[in-house]
C-alpha cells in the first residue's frame, strides 16, 4: 500500500516506521509547515489520521474526498462523526474509526464486558482510572469514555472516570469494581506505541477494496 501520514506526532512516525518494516510506502505525510489537507493524496491508496482533536475533521473531509479510504485514531472530536459518516457515504468511501487499534485493548474491552455482566446483580461501586503521557490533549481518553459507556449500558448506572497526565506514560486504563469487602480491578497497560501503531496498519491492510463505515470490532469479527 501507499500510505499517506494525516498527523506525523509519535505515533505517525511510529505508523511510518512499522509499516515501512511490513512493506509498504509511506507516499506523503503532513507536518507543522505542510498540514494534511494540503497534501496531494492522488498517489496514495489510503490515509491513517492521527492528528489532533482539532484537524482530524478536515483531514479525514480531505481524504474522503479525495477518494480514498480513511482510518483514524485521533480521539476527542466525534461530534463531527456524523458529517464524516455522511461524507463517507455521499462518496462512496470507506472510514474506520476506533479509539484504541491495540489488540489486547480490544481483548480487555470483551473482558470487562464479561465482567460487569457477572457483578451487575451485585453491591459494587465502580471506577475507570486513566494515565497517559502530558502531551495526550484529551482527557479522559477515548479508551477510557468506550469503557464507561460499555459498563454503563450493562450495570445502568454511571461509572466515574478520573484520569493523569505523567510525562512517558503510554497508556494505563484501570477498572475497578469496590464494595466494602473487597475490590476487583482489571488493568491494560502499554509499554510502547507499537500496539496501536500495528494496529492501524493492519486496519489499514483490511479497509482496502470495502466500502462503508467500519469500527475495530468489524476487523476482529472478521
Amino acid at each position: 500500500m501507499r500510505i499517506a501520514i494525516l498527523g506525523n506526532g509519535k505515533m505517525g512516525k511510529r505508523i511510518s516506521e512499522l509499516a515501512i518494516e511490513r512493506g509498504h510506502i509511506i507516499s506523503c505525510k503532513s507536518s507543522s509547515k505542510n498540514p494534511a489537507t494540503n497534501l496531494d493524496l492522488s498517489n496514495s491508496d489510503i490515509a491513517i489520521d492521527f492528528s489532533t482533536p482539532t484537524s482530524a475533521f478536515n483531514n479525514i473531509s480531505h481524504a474522503l474526498n479525495s477518494e480514498i479510504p480513511v482510518v483514524s485514531g485521533t480521539t476527542a472530536w466525534l461530534n463531527k462523526l456524523e458529517d464524516i459518516t455522511n461524507l463517507c457515504k455521499k462518496k462512496n468511501g470507506a472510514f474506520l474509526y476506533a479509539s484504541n487499534f491495540s489488540l489486547s485493548v480490544n481483548l480487555f474491552f470483551v473482558l470487562n464486558k464479561q465482567l460487569a455482566k457477572l457483578m451487575k446483580d451485585h453491591n459494587y461501586k465502580t471506577a475507570i482510572h486513566e494515565i497517559h503521557h502530558s502531551e495526550k490533549l484529551d482527557a479522559p481518553s477515548g479508551t477510557a469514555i468506550n469503557i464507561a459507556k460499555q459498563m454503563n449500558e450493562i450495570l445502568e448506572k454511571e461509572t466515574l472516570i478520573t484520569s493523569e497526565r505523567i510525562n512517558n506514560i503510554n497508556g494505563i486504563h484501570k477498572v475497578s469494581y469496590i464494595s466494602d469487602i473487597d475490590e476487583i480491578e482489571i488493568i491494560h497497560t502499554a509499554k510502547n506505541r507499537d500496539g496501536f501503531a500495528i494496529g492501524a496498519i493492519i486496519a489499514a491492510e483490511w479497509i482496502i477494496g470495502k466500502k462503508g463505515v467500519f469500527n475495530i470490532k468489524d476487523i476482529f469479527e472478521q
